[in-house]
Order: C-alpha cells, then sequence, then structure tokens
C-alpha cells in the first residue's frame, strides 16, 4: 500500500504513484516530479541533499493534501518527498492529483508544490563541482 504522504530515503516512483491513483471518476491525472537539474543561478551544481524534521514534514504534507483535496475537489492526491542524498535527474519530490478535469489536477499540483516551499519543514542543500555546499530556501541562498 502506498501511503498519501511520505518522506523516504531513496528513489521514489512516479509510476506507481500515478498507478495508485488511477480511478474512473478522474479524466486527469498529472504527476510532477521535481527533479535534481545541474545548474541554480548561473552555477553548476553537482547534486542536491534534502533534510527534515520527518514526522513535522509528514503532518504539514498531510495537511497541504487534505487542503488540496477540498480545495481543487481531487478524487486522490499522493505526495511523496525524499531526504537525503538525490543525484542528478532523479526526482526530491513527486505531486500525483487527479480531478475530473485537467485544470483542477494542474492547478493542484502547482498549488501543493507553491505550499511545500512555504510550509513544510524540508530543507536543501546544493553541492558545487568545487566542495562548496550552500542551503537554499525558496530562492535564497545561505551559504
Amino acid at each position: 500500500m502506498i501511503p498519501s504522504v511520505a518522506v523516504v530515503e531513496g528513489p521514489l516512483d512516479a509510476a506507481a504513484l500515478r498507478d495508485a491513483v488511477r480511478d474512473p471518476r478522474a479524466g486527469a491525472v498529472v504527476v510532477f516530479e521535481g527533479c535534481a537539474r545541474d545548474h541554480h543561478e548561473g552555477r553548476t551544481v553537482s547534486e542536491l541533499a534534502y533534510e527534515a524534521y520527518g514526522p513535522m514534514a509528514e503532518a504539514q504534507l498531510a495537511q497541504l493534501r487534505e487542503e488540496a483535496l477540498a480545495q481543487f475537489g481531487l478524487w486522490a492526491c499522493l505526495i511523496n518527498h525524499r531526504v537525503g542524498v538525490v543525484p542528478l535527474m532523479e526526482a526530491a519530490v513527486v505531486v500525483v492529483t487527479a480531478a475530473s478535469h485537467r485544470r483542477e489536477a494542474f492547478e493542484a499540483a502547482a498549488w501543493i508544490m507553491d505550499r511545500i516551499k512555504e510550509r513544510v519543514p524540508i530543507w536543501k542543500r546544493e553541492r558545487y563541482p568545487d566542495a562548496v555546499d550552500t542551503w537554499v530556501e525558496g530562492e535564497q541562498r545561505h551559504v
């Protein structure tokens, strides 16, 4: 059984999450994968790492999920966030929304991602090829 929300170490399985929300009432299923990329603000990034206060992060993700279900009329919603080192091109977060129509599913996924960055105690650290690490909060950096 796939949990509705989870903070986990190791790779995320977007396909399994997508399959878990299949529902004949849902005409739209949106899968958002936030992946580690190789650059940020003109700097080369070699990897990302995430830390979280697990119990509080999962509680906040559950709250966001409930809000999204109500606000966007979703049939289903799953949110998984990874902690630890995330190699380039791998997903750090997967949000899956299922709704009757595409607009609600897309808007809910975007809304959830914005709220994760604002409210959930998960912190991102970028590592650069010169071995310098920087904590990133939203669009700000803390060296």
